[in-house]
């Protein structure tokens, strides 16, 4: 499966839009990991335990996206974007959506 965040896939042409594509992830801190990180903010540098949290979180949301555009007979998707939101304390949701496209 072809993802780009550009309006076009470079070299082809697209035959039909299939529509819209979405996937989101939903991600809670682990209680263990945020007093670990935690500390970092006393001492300072980066949250590993964040930022790994964080990455997989996308990665899900994306694999996501990219079957959903599957299920509609895509080759590609196009316009790729993100977004994230805080749900609640510790919780927070990324969402990739973009268009699925049908190549000639």
């Amino acid at each position: 499966m072809i993802v780009t965040t550009c309006d076009t896939v470079p070299g082809r042409e697209l035959q039909s839009t299939l529509g819209l594509c979405r996937g989101s992830a939903i991600r809670a801190r682990h209680l263990g990991k945020d007093i670990l990180a935690s500390l970092k903010n006393i001492v300072g540098g980066e949250m590993h335990e964040y930022s790994k949290l964080l990455a997989e979180t996308r990665e899900q949301a994306l694999d996501r996206m990219i079957e959903d555009a599957r299920s509609k007979g895509a080759d590609a998707v196009v316009a790729v974007r993100y977004a994230s939101t805080s749900i609640t304390q510790g919780a927070a949701e990324f969402l990739a959506y973009g268009t699925a496209v049908k190549l000639t």
